[in-house]
């Protein structure tokens, strides 16, 4: 074993070989992040991948194709034409309406079809005359893209397309109740424990959403992946950054949404490959068995293990990572002031100083418009020209430089002008869709592509740069409960998100499909000038006090 050389210690000692120090300090001592931190890490980044394939799946498995009536009585019948008899049959039997993407055309109506009789007279293109029309309720669906989504299993259109935003909705719900119960359970029972019950939870979840036989299963089994989903990435987030020094911690932070995006990658080649939505799930499932290895290969948080007393365990651990990196730490160092708990304040303190007030309201509106526009910007994927696969790809791409970008100029440039210019970039970059849509020639849709993947770079880069942000502007005192309540903002706007992003389906024209970019870009430009209001934090002395917060 490698010997460590004996430093000044920043802590009052007796003696090195029994010495008391704090945690913060004992992970410094072990190497703020030694080869055993490393392991641990990536570990704790790998369910990333799954949560984010499974938290995004709805944009494949629940695309809505292009649709018409079916018609009565053929029971072969398909969306494409099958030759001129089929033709012929269509013309009887479906009404054209003006095509919402381009109202210079003509299509089949995708929701009315003829009403005739033995009477119906019929002109030269044996269309009916003056017939009248009505609603019908089983449909032939496009399957040039999708053979088959939870939509068209269910007949989820005309009519019904918010049962879509609902569903999106309730899984958002399902992550909002697991941030507030799973943080609790992991609190009193520990994070291994919330990590090992959520992660079988997942699993449940995963392959019952694949199995879900009508719409309530379907929309109650993605409501516990939500639960799940943030029970598994909360807890074991937890669990590898308590054991990284201070100063990885920023980078660690941001490192682990590369995993994220990895997730979002091999979703997308996933779904180009399995077209049926149940099977497309079923696959996406598979690897979530892997998560009940995790019984065996995480330690439990050393820091809750100390929180409740549980010294010896704690410093068990503690050691073995000092093996594992080579280093020999002093006996007997950890006990119950160990941690670094101290007096803490409910973050309502903030909301009682006119000043914090207002840098609070700012703080959250910038959390629930990054969370609505992150989430809002990829579920309309969908809804934008071209090829899906290839338009959720580029947007996984750029969501990959907004991290490298804050990864190398976060610390360079500062939070504020990176948010604010991020935040600024993304939501200009969405207005701009409004002209493009309703102006530019329909060949040129892929700017509007092009743009909306801007925007999507300009949030993914805000997202984690308010995370950090948030952090260093809330009080130490408040700094959890800040932290907590700024995530359950998020997790309302996420919420919010699916609405907004299906305003197309209910507004028809070009209009409706920039109206989503339009409401993301004008909120993301607001808050992006509003967090001009706050601190810079970068290189200063962060607040300890509300007193302190206040004369920042």
């Amino acid at each position: 074993m490698q010997q460590m050389d004996v430093l000044p210690l920043p802590y009052d000692c007796g003696s090195y070989n029994t010495c008391k120090m704090k945690f913060d300090d004992i992970t410094v001592l072990l190497g703020e992040f030694g080869k055993y931190q490393k392991i641990l890490y990536f570990l704790v980044c790998l369910p990333a991948i799954f949560t984010s394939m499974q938290m995004l799946s709805s944009v494949f498995t629940l695309a809505i194709p292009d649709h018409r009536c079916a018609l009565p009585g053929l029971g072969n019948d398909t969306y494409e034409v099958q030759g001129q008899w089929h033709k012929l049959l269509i013309n009887q039997s479906i009404p054209w309406e003006t095509d919402k993407d381009d109202e210079g055309s003509l299509v089949y109506s995708s929701c009315d079809r003829y009403l005739t009789n033995e009477n119906t007279s019929y002109n030269a293109h044996n269309i009916p005359v003056k017939s009248s029309t009505d609603e019908c309720d089983t449909f032939v669906f496009d399957q040039l893209t999708f053979k088959n989504t939870f939509i068209t299993k269910t007949n989820l259109v005309c009519g019904k397309e918010i049962a879509r935003a609902n569903a999106n909705m309730i899984l958002m719900g399902g992550v909002l109740f697991g941030a507030i119960a799973i943080g609790v359970f992991s609190d009193i029972f520990g994070r291994k424990t919330a990590v090992i019950m959520s992660s079988f939870l997942h699993i449940g979840a995963a392959f019952g959403s694949a199995f879900a036989p009508n719409y309530g299963a379907f929309v109650t089994f993605r409501f516990l992946q939500g639960v799940s989903n943030m029970g598994i990435f909360m807890s074991l987030f937890v669990i590898g950054m308590e054991l990284v020094g201070p100063s990885y911690r920023v980078a660690a932070g941001i490192i682990i949404e590369f995993f994220w995006c990895a997730g979002l990658f091999l979703l997308c080649l996933v779904a180009y490959f399995v077209r049926t939505w149940n099977i497309l799930q079923l696959v996406l499932a598979c690897p979530t068995v892997l998560l009940v290895l995790y019984f065996w290969l995480i330690p439990e948080s050393p820091r809750w293990l100390i929180s409740k007393g549980r010294y010896e365990e704690a410093e068990k651990i503690i050691r073995k990572c000092a093996k594992v990196n080579k280093v020999e730490l002093p006996e007997k160092m950890i006990d119950a002031d160990s941690t670094e708990e101290g007096s803490k304040e409910s973050v309502l303190r903030m909301l009682t100083v006119p000043r914090l007030l207002i840098r609070t309201s700012i703080i959250y509106l910038n959390w629930l418009v990054v969370s609505m526009v992150y989430y809002g910007l990829g579920l309309n994927v969908g809804n934008l020209d071209g090829d899906i696969y290839t338009n959720f790809a580029i947007n996984s791409a750029m969501e990959v430089a907004a991290y490298i970008v804050c990864l190398l100029l976060l610390n360079r440039v500062g939070r504020k002008a990176l948010h604010c210019g991020t935040m600024i970039l993304g939501g200009v970059a969405c207005l701009c869709t409004i002209f493009t849509v309703l102006y530019a020639d329909k060949s040129l849709y892929w700017i509007t592509v092009v743009l909306s993947n801007v925007g999507k770079f300009g949030v993914s880069a805000a997202f984690a740069i308010i995370y950090v942000w948030s952090a260093e502007l809330f009080p130490t005192l408040v700094r959890n409960s800040g932290m907590g309540s700024s995530s359950m903002m998020a997790r309302v706007g996420s919420m919010i998100s699916p609405y907004i992003a299906d305003l197309g389906t209910f507004v028809d024209g070009d209009f409706g499909k920039a109206l989503p970019l339009i409401i993301f870009g004008g909120l993301s430009v607001v808050a992006g000038l509003l967090s001009l209001f706050l601190p810079e934090t970068n290189g200063q002395v962060l607040p300890e006090t509300i007193e302190d917060a206040d004369h920042t």
